[in-house]
């Protein structure tokens, strides 16, 4: 990696290159790195139920809100096997429980819970797969099954459709499970693949709970539906799952619920016959009570022989509840689309193909990016926080944002500015979905007077923005970038023109509040995104600010507002002057504290990890140097030095802790040169993902290749599956939207950026450039965008997988490269070369 290394921080490198460049498909997880993992499946906005690293369906957070740890009760998938000539056996189609043993967990209750064992309502004492491997590929998980002991093999791979641009598609409320069975014996076998489901519709408010069977042309299955809850009620909703296999066998409830009669029912009538011999007529639950439905799908297998059985489960809550607020109930946009879960599950069963292979598309272009597994890794897993509780989507089809998740609760809500501008994923991968939420920001949170934002979002829908608090400047600066990069994704001069006049206002704000004297420095008190207000100029907002003054500068040129463009030149320039000459100490830049103020929270001399943020955003956007180049490589490459950790057991953390022991990771804030106020800056010793990954890229922008992979290679160590879940990197919060900065590796990696006004494509790959290639996304089409050397010159191709992309010039590392064609399709690519050459 030498030469590919332009500069160094002069601290060692905990990695070797070996570990860093390393490349290959997914990772298989085994043994103890099953143990935290959960996989959400759903739609987006939709909620989601989690695939376990053992093949468990786990967390049901299909009821509005987030709702870890539950799960309804026989909800498994069983395994009955018929072989020629021998005795039936059953299996519970997942990997053995893993310890503690104790029935400690959500269920802890009377004769349930701790003293009383692994919950029998999980068929915890019947017999599953003793090996047992899961592979995560998102949107596809995979789980593989093997026991000697067992004629058949199983694999699970469980998905919901996701395709980028196809924002309707991936945002189904639905989980589809695609069950492989391969016959391991040398004679024909007969086999029932079944799954169970508690009828949990009304959750936590059960009962009335109806179950019948639906049969048609091309799908089949069990509804659930309710009749306690009224239609408008935020408990109302329904579930499903259907199948497209034809020999089937089912039952709506149990004959006998008593003591022991479901499990042993199942053990014992099923385990024998592979038949279901329950009612199947249609049944209600009494009050407070929920029956348990199955399906089975059943087969002949020959020797050897593979078959893939398909369940797709359903859901449909289409009431969402203001829980945390008023109270106020309003229709979901999926609510507003779908009648009822038998519709949702039955349309994915006539489109199944259709959905699998667009989906399958995907990944299987994604994973064309040629870049360290554990890269596509991080930006892959987190894309799934679309589909987990985090996000919803409003009566319009806005997409609204927590931060993230408790257990039971949204966590800090109204798609907060400060939070939600760190993420780059949607943007490119649902454009127009970023797009509806920068027009609802500036419709909703803009004070028209003087430009103040309110930077969270208020509802219920319609609700109108009290500006009762601070405005954010990392959040409303951000606000601006992030509307300059939704016009270069899509090109919509007509939606820029329109939204332009709010987007100055806010910029302009700065000049009320924070900068009157326009010298380019934010010198009044300013909130941010530690959730504290800075007093005097900083350069984590600071560099915001003159980023988004570079981004206004070529919006206001676009649109013909060129007297603001020529002053929020003058202004950038200015403060670009004033923050390299007051606020760089010579390693790194600092806060300026005014004279004479004692305010908390501040963090002064210390070396804070987003210092230069701004920059980050300016690099990603192709908005050139926010302050001079040297000092912010200085500064990144000293809070590699003086932030990461190689472990955590010689730091003591008094605030919340996201890493410890031999975990590796970058801290928000240390002070080097002492000097460390008394009420320091808030989260200052704690490793936040969503700031670690923006830096780790920006770090690979400024040509600090090792230390940048180093830093996201630290963040999925600590997200192994032992320790914590892949598919969950909490910050404050589960699936916490700030870890969707981790895209900008793919930018960052590639150098990928694309105008689609100016149809003009940018590449300057940093690994593997002589044989490269990475996945892109813009709001015409996404694909593949490839680069080689011949006799020594670059050779750019474009292949596009899904829409088109026109591309009338390209650079690579400044070179200018012309295409054969304009316009990229699935059916012809484009080549770009050098002008001139053979």
């Amino acid at each position: 990696m030498a030469e590919l290394q332009e500069h160094h921080s002069g601290r060692r490198i905990p990695y070797s290159d070996a570990e860093l460049l390393d490349y290959g498909p997914p990772e298989t997880l085994t043994g103890e790195r099953l143990n935290q993992i959960a996989f959400p499946l759903g739609g987006i906005g939709t909620g989601c139920v989690s695939l376990s690293g053992r093949g468990e369906l786990i967390d049901w957070e299909i009821f509005g809100r987030p709702n870890k740890g539950y799960r309804p009760s026989y909800t498994s998938l069983l395994l009955q096997m018929r072989p020629q000539g021998d005795d039936p056996a059953l299996r519970v189609v997942e990997g053995e429980l893993a310890p503690p043993y104790t029935g400690r967990g959500m269920r802890d209750g009377n004769f349930r819970g701790s003293g009383f064992g692994p919950p029998r309502e999980f068929l915890s004492g019947f017999l599953r797969y003793r090996e047992c491997g899961f592979t995560g590929a998102f949107p596809f998980a995979r789980v593989d099954l093997r026991d000697p002991a067992v004629p058949v093999s199983a694999t699970i791979e469980a998905w919901s459709p996701f395709i980028p641009l196809q924002i309707e598609d991936s945002s189904i409320p639905a989980a589809v499970l695609d069950v492989t069975l391969v016959n391991e014996s040398d004679a024909p076998m007969e086999i029932t693949l079944a799954m169970g489901l508690e009828n949990i519709v009304g959750w936590p408010e059960e009962g009335g709970c109806r179950t019948e069977w639906r049969d048609s042309e091309h799908w089949r299955g069990l509804s659930m539906s309710t009749s306690r809850h009224d239609p408008d009620s935020p408990r109302y909703g329904s579930l499903a799952l259907m199948t497209p296999h034809k020999q089937v066998t089912y039952q709506t409830r149990f004959g006998s619920a008593e003591w022991f009669g479901i499990s042993e029912s199942l053990l014992f009538d099923f385990g024998e016959t592979g038949r279901f011999g329950g009612p199947t007529e249609p049944a209600e639950s009494p009050d407070g009570q929920a029956h348990v439905a199955h399906m089975g799908l059943v087969e002949t297998l020959a020797p050897g022989e593979p078959r893939r059985l398909t369940f797709v489960l359903g859901w449909l809550t289409p009431n969402f509840e203001h829980y945390w607020g008023g109270g106020e109930v309003w229709k979901t946009h999926h609510g507003r689309l779908w009648w009822s879960a038998v519709e949702v599950a039955s349309y994915v069963v006539r489109h199944i193909e259709r959905l699998r292979d667009g989906t399958r598309a995907f990944r299987e272009t994604f994973d064309e990016t040629t870049m360290p597994r554990y890269v596509l890794d991080a930006v892959s897993s987190q894309m799934s926080i679309l589909n987990s509780p985090t996000v919803t989507r409003l009566p319009d089809g806005t997409l609204y944002g927590f931060e993230g998740c408790h257990a039971t609760s949204g966590c800090c809500s109204g798609s907060c500015t400060h939070v939600w501008s760190y993420a780059q994923t949607m943007a490119y991968l649902f454009p127009r979905l970023e797009r509806g939420m920068r027009t609802q920001d500036y419709e909703v949170n803009l004070r028209e007077s003087d430009g103040h934002m309110q930077f969270r979002l208020p509802l219920p829908p319609g609700a109108e923005a009290d500006h009762e608090f601070h405005a954010a400047a990392d959040g409303q600066m951000g606000g601006v970038l992030r509307t300059y990069r939704e016009w270069l994704i899509s090109g919509d001069d007509e939606w820029l023109r329109g939204l332009w006049p709010k987007v100055r206002k806010a910029l302009e704000y700065a000049w009320v509040a924070w900068d009157p004297g326009r010298v380019g420095l934010l010198e009044g008190v300013h909130h941010n995104t530690l959730d504290i207000e800075y007093h005097g100029p900083d350069t984590v907002c600071g560099t915001m600010y003159l980023a988004a003054l570079r981004a206004g500068e070529e919006m206001a040129r676009r649109v013909g507002d060129d007297h603001a463009a020529d002053e929020y030149r003058r202004v950038r320039e200015s403060g670009r002057k004033l923050t390299d000459d007051r606020l760089f100490n010579g390693e790194y830049y600092f806060q300026e504290i005014p004279p004479g103020v004692d305010a908390a929270y501040q963090y002064g001399e210390g070396c804070i990890c987003d210092q230069v943020l701004g920059q980050w955003h300016a690099r990603i956007l192709g908005l050139g140097d926010i302050l001079d180049p040297i000092n912010v490589r200085s500064a990144l490459a000293a809070v590699f030095r003086h932030n990461f950790r190689d472990g955590f057991r010689d730091h003591h953390n008094p605030h919340r802790v996201y890493a410890l022991n031999d975990d590796k990771g970058l801290l928000i804030c240390t002070w080097p040169r002492g000097r460390r106020p008394e009420r320091s800056l808030t989260y200052a010793f704690e490793c936040m993902v969503g700031f670690e990954y923006q830096v780790g890229a920006h770090m690979i922008y400024e040509g600090l290749l090792r230390e940048g992979l180093t830093v996201c290679k630290a963040i999925r160590d600590r997200h192994d599956g032992a320790r914590r879940n892949p598919y969950d990197e909490f910050e404050c919060g589960s699936h916490y939207a700030r870890s969707m900065s981790n895209y900008s590796y793919l930018l960052a990696l590639s150098g990928f950026r694309y105008s689609a006004a100016e149809a003009t494509l940018h590449l300057d790959p940093k690994i593997r450039a002589g044989d490269f290639a990475c996945f892109f996304s813009v709001e015409s089409g996404w694909g593949v965008v490839r680069h080689r050397y011949e006799e020594g010159r670059p050779v750019l191709a474009v292949e596009v997988r899904e829409g088109k992309l026109r591309v009338d010039r390209a650079y690579v590392g400044g070179t200018e490269l012309t295409p054969d064609e304009a316009v990229a399709v699935p059916t012809r690519p484009i080549t770009l070369t050098v002008e001139g050459a053979s």
